[in-house]
């Protein structure tokens, strides 16, 4: 039954498109993750914004393979961390657009067509 829900389906293109658009907001600069989550949010309307328990997993993640770097900004006296993409970042973006853009072009090919 679950295969049947708008619900199933959007939680899986949001899981994957998040990731991408994670991406996406720090090829503009860097940012801490209020931020990102922000950004994403308003560059999808909301769609893909991802929860703060989303987030950080994500950006350990990159971080640990080097597609992002993690700096620890003083503001004021809390603590937040700051992350920019580096350049293996910024190729996997590159890498993920081209393959995000085959996909929808599938998609939207199939969707258009008659007889469903």
């Amino acid at each position: 039954m679950k295969y049947e829900t708008e619900e199933y389906w959007n939680g899986l293109v949001r899981m994957s498109l998040s990731r991408f658009f994670i991406l996406r907001v720090l090829c503009c600069r860097s940012l801490h993750g209020y931020e990102i989550t922000k950004e994403v949010a308003a560059l999808t309307e909301g769609c893909c914004a991802p929860t703060e328990g989303g987030l950080y997993p994500v950006l350990r993640e990159f971080e640990e393979n080097g597609l992002v770097t993690c700096v620890t900004e003083l503001n004021g006296k809390r603590e937040r961390k700051v992350y920019s993409l580096t350049e293996k970042g910024t190729r996997a973006y590159e890498t993920a657009s081209k393959a995000w853009m085959k996909a929808a072009e599938y998609i939207l090919a199939e969707v258009s067509r008659p007889g469903l």
